[in-house]
């Protein structure tokens, strides 16, 4: 019986049951708890304790404006890049430096990035008019 009812509580609860049986499985449980973790139950309120709640959300992934990670981000890229350099470790690890920086704002990869613009523009600028 106490494997019956762990494994409720792990593949979805009984949620599908009704208040009286929910209350009866919650009461096997508290009953089975030791003294130490019972008190912890009283102090925040038998009634508010739900031990069938689902877990918490998994911590949110950071994204860039696109709403891609950084992994993604080097993974698109690198494919892109697979004729240049992707093969050098420390142009992967540039990538990575970047992609992080960008996820995370930092200001240093903001820097790097329009940086990066201004030349470009100024090259193509350079190859026209020259």
């Amino acid at each position: 019986m106490p494997g019956r009812i762990q494994d409720a509580a792990f593949h979805g609860g009984p949620l599908h049951l009704s208040a009286e049986e929910r209350e009866k499985h919650k009461r096997g449980i508290y009953e089975k708890m030791n003294p130490r973790r019972r008190k912890f139950i009283e102090r925040i309120g038998y009634e508010n304790w739900d031990p069938f709640q689902k877990p918490n959300d998994p911590l949110d992934l950071r994204t860039d404006a696109t709403r891609r990670t950084a992994d993604q981000l080097v993974g698109e890229f690198l494919r892109r890049a697979a004729g240049k350099d992707a093969g050098d470790n420390d142009y992967v690890k540039g990538a990575w430096e970047c992609a992080l920086g960008i996820v995370n704002s930092d200001g240093k990869f903001r820097g790097v990035f329009d940086f990066c613009l201004w030349y470009h523009e100024l090259l193509q600028k350079e190859e026209k008019g020259g």
